[in-house]
Formats: structure tokens, sequence, C-alpha cells
């Protein structure tokens, strides 16, 4: 978004010293960022260009799928006419957030039960998606962002097994692990992260939430990248996985379902600056489309692309613009 701002220097000055990863005592407030240069016109998704004459700043978080869905978003941003600054990959969520929040990016995708939790402090999630995105939308709206449409994905906590496994005990719920549980105590050991371990919406509220109470011998913790290997291995009965994970699908993970619904939301969803959603309304009708894509699906794929083939993330997230028929060249 255009916007003139005292003492700040002008967009091609800002691009410069973005590109040079220069520090934000340059007057532009970027730490680093560069401009997208993407070939790509508009497909199915901003038809007539409007977004034509717009600068916009696109940011994300530093971990694969963030990667992926900033530069989804600037794709399409690119394909409606838009001149775009990619300053994807900050390192943490709280450092995006600032940056969509005091006007140094316009837009990124979130997630809504990081929202709700970290961002505006609620201790207890919202069981219903949709209602939960909706009080994000409601509570952010009196901080200059607005929150479009959410995604079907949603990339929140579970518990996973090998399919070895899975033919040896058959359970597909958290609550059949929990009967499991207790009627062959030893056969339920866990792989997890040691916040998952001590966290309320990890392992203590899940054994609280299902009636689950696990010798400490039974729980392993370790490193995230260990957890699917050790997992797929079977050195642990189930691991504590991302629903929305490449190595899910890679490595041939059996999910189990979440039947009590204690993990929280966490769908994506753009979160956009008002005062940008204002200057340019388009970008609801360019994101919408692309957001309702977006499923946990589509997410394992996109991520194993980097994650397990070691792929770049933009060059994944143009490939499925253009499967998808959203944007085409030129």
């Amino acid at each position: 978004m255009r916007r003139p701002r005292a003492g700040a220097v002008s967009r091609r000055t800002c691009l410069l010293l973005a590109a040079s990863v220069l520090v934000a005592s340059a007057g532009c407030g970027l730490t680093s960022g560069s401009p997208m240069v993407d070939d790509v016109g508009p497909g199915s998704i901003g038809q007539g260009r409007p977004l034509a004459d717009a600068d916009l700043t696109v940011t994300s978080k530093e971990f694969t799928e963030q990667l992926v869905l900033g530069a989804i978003m600037g794709i399409a941003f690119e394909a409606a006419g838009a001149e775009v600054l990619d300053r994807t990959g900050i390192q943490g969520s709280v450092g995006t957030r600032a940056a969509v929040e005091n006007g140094d990016a316009d837009a990124t995708y979130e997630y809504t039960g990081t929202a709700w939790i970290t961002y505006l402090g609620n201790s207890k999630p919202i069981p219903d998606p949709r209602q939960q995105w909706q009080a994000v939308k409601d509570a952010d709206a009196k901080k200059g962002l607005t929150w479009l449409p959410p995604a079907p994905l949603n990339n929140t906590y579970a518990l996973a097994m090998n399919q070895a496994n899975y033919k040896k005990y058959g359970t597909k719920t958290l609550s059949e692990v929990a009967r499991l549980s207790k009627s062959d105590p030893g056969a339920v050991t866990l792989c997890v992260e040691g916040e998952f371990a001590n966290r309320a919406d990890g392992l203590p509220g899940l054994e609280k939430a299902y009636g689950m109470s696990l010798p400490a011998g039974n729980i392993t913790q370790m490193d995230t990248g260990i957890i699917y290997t050790q997992t797929a291995k079977g050195a642990c009965t189930y691991g504590e996985v991302y629903t929305t994970d490449g190595r899910i699908k890679s490595m041939n993970l059996v999910v189990m379902e979440d039947d009590r619904k204690f993990f929280p939301n966490y769908n994506a969803a753009p979160m956009v600056r008002t005062a940008t959603l204002k200057a340019w309304p388009a970008i609801a009708s360019v994101l919408n489309p692309v957001t309702k894509a977006l499923t946990n699906d589509v997410a394992q794929t996109l991520n194993a692309k980097v994650d397990v083939d070691g792929e770049d993330p933009h060059q994944v997230a143009l490939d499925w613009m253009k499967e998808k028929g959203f944007v085409v060249e030129g």
C-alpha cells in the first residue's frame, strides 16, 4: 500500500535498501526484503489487474509452510498487477505480527489459534473453527487488522503412528489411544517435543482431556525432526506431529483424530492491515479463491516438496499457483 510517512524515503530507495538487506535506520522500516519479479498474469484470479499501481509488502514466519504461503500471497498480488516486496521469513510469530501491525508489511497468512492465544492473550481455544476465526476477526478489528475468510488448512497438533503400529493396535482416535493406555499401559509410548510435554495445550492438557495418565518412562522428549523419523521407525508408538507437515505423507504416518476437539484450531487466513484493504479492496477477491483451495492435503504436499524433496519454497508456490490456474505465465 502506498502511504506517506514522516521521514520516509521513496519506495525505490526502500526496495534498493531492502534488496541489499540493509537496516531499518535507512528510513523505510524494513530489515530485509526484495521485490518479487515473477512473470505472471491473471488466471482465474486478478482479472482486470485490480491491484495495478498498488505497492504491497507480504511477510511470513521462517518455517517451510509459512514461506510457501507468503510466496502464494505475493504471487497472487503480482498477477493482479501489484508491485510486491517480499519480506517473508521473519523469525518468530511476534515479529511477523508486529510487521503488519506497524505498517512494515501489508499482509500475511496467520493462524487463528496463534492469534487467539499468543497475540490476544486468551487461555482457552474456541472449539468451532469458524467461531474461532470470527472471534479473532472481531478482536483484531480494533487493532487495525482485518482477517479475510480462513482456509480449511489447520496446522494444529496431533499424534501419529506408523503403518505397522496402526495394523497392530488399530487406533483411529485419541479416545481409543486413551483406552489403549489403560488396557495395555506399555503400548502407549510417546515421542514429543520438550515444549509439548509441558504446555497446557500440549501433553498435560491432552492427558487431562482424555483421562490418560502416562508413566514418565513412556514419554521421550526429542527435537521435532527426530520425532518423525523415530515414529516412522516404530521407536515410539505415537509421535507428536503437526497436521500439515509434509513428512506425514512421505512417511505414510496415520494421524489420530482429536475426537474431543482438545487441540486449538490453527486455520490459516489472510491477516491484512485494514488501511491497506480500504485502499485496495480487491485484495479480498484476489485472495479468497486461493485461500479456499488451501487444505491440509495441499499443505502436506507442498511442504513435502520443500522438506523432503529439497525444492525452493517460492518455486513450489509458483508451480502450484500455475497448476491450479490461479495465475498464468506472462
